[in-house]
């Protein structure tokens, strides 16, 4: 890794200011913030936890949701802390304020292991500014600076890149060590034949992302909405099935490139379709390539159809690396579920590295029961996509080299 990390760091007694990714769904129950799903606090707790071990002063800083860089009580990460007290032995202490001499005072009177967590960086419009000043008012709560929100390491904001900046030391965290090394490392020169399954709605999310893969990937996959504008391309009929056909021409580029450089790129042969997208509806299973009919008029494709599922499951069974990356139908529907859950069932019996790269995918994995059968399942949405674009992500350029 060329980052300096968490583990290189001597941190005993010294103030160590970490970016943490603590932006979890919650829910508003007899008016108190419950956390729905605390996997972000979860993946945190090794970074934290290796910090309290070595007699660091531990001071955390995170955003959550979209306050519009005012103070907003619905924003606060009051529960988030009082959530993170349930999980670590205490304290854990609370800074309304998050930045300022109340805060700087606090940060220094942290007891070696203690935590301190910061009141959301987004209640400053400076935050996603990436403001100077404010990127130096942070700095004075530490001494050292580790990144362990991998999820934010695509934006540049004061607290992810800009206070890296006034710090002697800027290290990664273990979270974002794994992200990196899963992400970008392991599939610098992956194990083949080198798998890739692409899903989600927007074909233009996955441009980036399909064009870098081409010079690596053995085989693509395609399933979800983004089928539907590749169908385009290729004169196949959509009927009401959601496109872009503002990228009906890149589709075909995408097409062409494939064939050129002997990459096999497949779409569903079959389909799931449906007069109305909602449960109950009714649906059937259509050949969409075999017969050349295409999905019906007035219908919908909203899911892989059996023939594709099988198709796919062999393909996934050959491979010996396999990144995922968007469901292949609306998952969130029973009805249109099939595809996506047989997708992660046969990555959870392949034998094969798999990896998971954020968003939707995550979802369904756990949702399906499979999470603890992958290889890796990332935490960022947006940044894995930039990552594997083979971009550089502002949090982690602005860390120190090693």
């Amino acid at each position: 890794m060329a980052k300096l990390s968490v583990r290189d760091l001597d941190v005993k007694g010294r103030r160590v200011l970490v970016r943490v990714d603590f932006n979890v769904p919650t829910e508003v129950i007899d008016g108190k913030t419950r956390i729905t799903d605390d996997t972000r606090i979860r993946e945190s707790l090794p970074t934290i936890e290796l910090l309290r071990e070595k007699g660091a002063k531990v001071v955390l800083l995170a955003h959550f949701g979209r306050p519009k860089g005012q103070p907003n009580p619905k924003y606060s990460l009051k529960p988030v802390a009082d959530h993170l007290a349930q999980m670590i032995p205490p304290p854990v202490n609370f800074s309304p304020e998050v930045i300022g001499p109340n805060v700087e005072a606090a940060s220094k009177s942290l007891p070696e292991s203690g935590v301190l967590l910061v009141e959301n960086v987004r209640f400053f419009k400076e935050e996603e500014a990436n403001d100077d000043s404010f990127a130096k008012a942070l700095a004075k709560l530490g001494d050292i600076y580790v990144n362990d929100a991998f999820g934010a390491a695509h934006r540049a904001h004061a607290s992810t890149a800009g206070v890296a900046r006034y710090m002697p030391l800027a290290a990664m965290g273990l979270l974002m060590e794994r992200e990196l090394q899963y992400l970008k490392d392991e599939l610098a020169e992956p194990e083949r034949p080198f798998l890739v399954i692409l899903g989600g709605a927007k074909v233009s999310d996955k441009i980036g992302v399909i064009k870098a893969l081409m010079d690596k990937a053995d085989v693509f996959l395609i399933g979800g909405a983004m089928a539907h504008t590749f169908f385009k391309a290729m004169g196949i009929p959509t009927g009401a099935s959601r496109i872009e056909a503002d990228k009906v021409h890149l589709a075909e580029e995408l097409l062409a490139l494939a064939k050129q450089k002997g990459i096999r790129f497949l779409v569903p042969i079959d389909c799931i379709e449906t007069d109305e997208v909602k449960p109950g509806a009714n649906f059937r299973n259509t050949p969409v390539l075999s017969q050349a009919q295409g999905i019906s008029e007035g219908w919908q494709g909203v899911d892989i159809g059996r023939e594709t599922i099988a198709l796919y499951k062999a393909e996934i069974a050959r491979a010996n690396t396999i990144l995922w990356n968007g469901p292949v139908g609306v998952f969130e529907i029973p009805d249109f579920a099939n595809g996506t859950r047989e997708i992660a069932a046969a990555l959870a019996e392949s034998g094969a590295k798999t990896i998971i790269g954020g968003g939707d995918s995550v979802t369904a994995v756990k949702q399906f029961g499979y999470a603890d059968k992958m290889t890796f399942i990332s935490t960022g949405g947006g940044a894995s996509l930039e990552l594997l674009e083979g971009k550089e992500l502002p949090g982690v350029a602005a860390l120190t080299d090693k």
